[in-house]
């Protein structure tokens, strides 16, 4: 009960923080509009999320790795992207086979749809933080309850994940995961600027920092979030590992 309690709080905090990203978002776009203000000219550091929904280790990240992400105005310097797939197969029929079965299939292409309806992190991301928390409380099958905890419409991703286009985004990150060099060896697997963390994901803020060629926010003065200096050894996340008829399947 008292770790309920904990993972509630903690996601409550996580949501607090993406709403206020969302609000400065916002708040942002009106002073660029009203006033011209140039915005930093440093590119943005291109930050890449390989998973399935069903692998405790994606869950796990996703509920503890990337709400940090959201705080200090780290989500401001990245490009963020999720690709729900992971170990996945898909047959010559088109079908989809799965690591965790048939509702890992189907999660997947409900977080894609979401990804497709809201498109950009602060929107979509609520709602994959809240059925994963869900999934790694053995409760996927409650997934529909998000929308209503989180005040969204269910329609647009309810309609796509029962259609054809559901499919088609799954089929589209089948072929990007599968086309991953060097290929995946499990999941989570992120990609930084295009360098893969492997099982180093726990230093994730340390490598978007050094991607980062503005100026860095408060977040990367952190001495948490340094390889060399910090106390503590990073965390490790456990691994869902492909097999080598996964990395070559089709398509």
């Amino acid at each position: 009960m008292a770790c309920t309690l904990l993972r509630c709080i903690f996601l409550l905090s996580c949501l607090m923080a993406i709403e206020v990203c969302l609000a400065r978002s916002l708040t942002d776009h009106d002073d660029h509009h009203h006033h011209h203000i140039l915005p930093n000219s440093a590119k943005k550091v291109p930050v890449n999320l390989y998973y399935e929904t069903l692998c405790p280790g994606c869950q796990e990240f996703i509920l503890e790795g990337l709400p940090p992400l959201f705080k200090n105005e780290l989500i401001d310097i990245i490009e963020l992207r999720l690709v729900p797939w992971g170990n996945a197969r898909v047959h010559s029929n088109q079908s989809f086979v799965c690591q965790h079965g048939p509702p890992e299939c189907f999660l997947n292409t409900v977080e894609a749809c979401a990804i497709d309806a809201w498109p950009t992190p602060l929107e979509y991301f609520p709602f994959i933080l809240c059925v994963e928390n869900l999934a790694s409380e053995g409760k996927h099958t409650e997934w529909e309850t998000c929308f209503t905890k989180l005040g969204l419409d269910p329609k647009p991703v309810k309609d796509c994940s029962s259609s054809d286009h559901g499919k088609q985004l799954e089929l589209k990150y089948a072929k990007e995961t599968k086309e991953l060099k060097p290929q995946h060896e499990f999941v989570p697997w992120v990609v930084v600027n295009k360098q893969p963390l492997k099982e180093d994901i726990g230093n994730l803020i340390t490598y978007i920092c050094r991607a980062y060629k503005g100026t860095p926010p408060s977040a990367c003065h952190d001495k948490s979030s340094s390889i060399s200096t910090s106390d503590e050894a990073p965390h490790v996340y456990p691994a869902c590992y492909a097999t080598k008829d996964q990395n070559n399947a089709h398509p």
